[in-house]
């Protein structure tokens, strides 16, 4: 193959080390290319046998740009829209997880797609990353599979995916999270983000020196046992309880929480980076 960039063996992979002793499975693709980059694969996806090596193209973008900030943007794709795209996507997604199960009924899903565009005028925007969500969910899930692809991993960007995903829970002034249960790497991750956005919500309060869960809950459109999740994480909560039996918050403990671990606790997402236009699942401008 040509002179195409490629990442280091197993970075971010866990086929680096085996799990629980268990023998990955074999991989029907080996390697991928994607934008200028090739880059291994993790797991089998459901391909077919005979591959057709096909010119790459340039097509444009699906969906709309409903967020834009810095070298970033977002854009929302709807799957009975696009169909065709979101299951290439989702067969793409397999090779990178190994729990994905949704390839072809794709009709009840938007995805979101993260896009990097560099900053000069000629370069193409790449996609990098992205996160479906059920245009209706029962268990009011903002998000079902998050993915940044291997060679943008460990950049903090999945930090963007899942502040995206809880703006849309606030706009549809629903409480939500992700789909359950989180594979461990999810889990590891979102835990990052839950306890910076707590400390971040509960830091912002002036008025208040302690809140319940419920209270922070509501404040961080998260479920109250993902609120939980986070501070028993961090060790902060308070010993007593308010009258009503609900746990207590302490702000002067998560304030510590924060000094002790150097943690950023700025928002990974900007209002301000909204298009004003957008509603979740809205119909595209004229």
């Amino acid at each position: 193959m040509g002179s195409l960039p490629s990442t280091a063996n197993g970075l971010a992979s866990p086929l680096a080390v085996q799990r629980n002793g268990e023998k990955p499975a074999d991989r029907n693709i080996k390697e991928v290319v994607l934008g200028d980059v090739q880059f291994d694969t993790w797991y089998p996806s459901f391909y077919p046998e005979e591959l057709k090596a096909c010119p790459g193209q340039q097509n444009p973008l699906p969906g709309k740009q409903i967020y834009t900030r810095s070298l970033h943007s977002i854009y929302e794709v709807d799957g009975e829209e696009h169909q065709l795209f979101a299951q290439n996507l989702s067969l793409f997604a397999k090779l990178f997880l190994d729990n994905k199960s949704i390839f072809y009924d794709v009709t009840s899903f938007n995805y979101y797609l993260l896009v990097h565009t560099p900053p000069s005028s000629t370069a193409t925007p790449q996609i990098i990353g992205f996160f479906s969500k059920e245009k209706m969910s029962w268990d009011n899930n903002n998000l079902a599979c998050i993915l940044v692809f291997p060679p943008w991993q460990r950049k903090g960007l999945g930090k963007i995916l899942m502040g995206v995903s809880y703006e849309l829970s606030r706009r549809e002034d629903r409480i939500g999270g992700p789909e359950k249960p989180l594979s461990e790497l999810g889990r590891k991750g979102y835990m990052q983000f839950w306890q910076a956005r707590v400390a971040r919500t509960v830091l912002g309060l002036k008025a208040k020196n302690t809140l319940s869960v419920g209270d922070v809950a509501e404040r961080c459109w998260m479920l109250p046992e993902d609120v939980v999740a986070a501070l028993k994480e961090m060790a902060v909560l308070g010993a007593r309880k308010r009258a009503d039996g609900s746990a207590v918050v302490s702000k002067a403990r998560i304030r510590e929480w924060v000094g002790r671990n150097t943690v950023d606790a700025s928002p990974p997402v900007s209002e301000e980076g909204f298009l004003e236009v957008w509603e979740p699942g809205g119909e595209d401008e004229e």
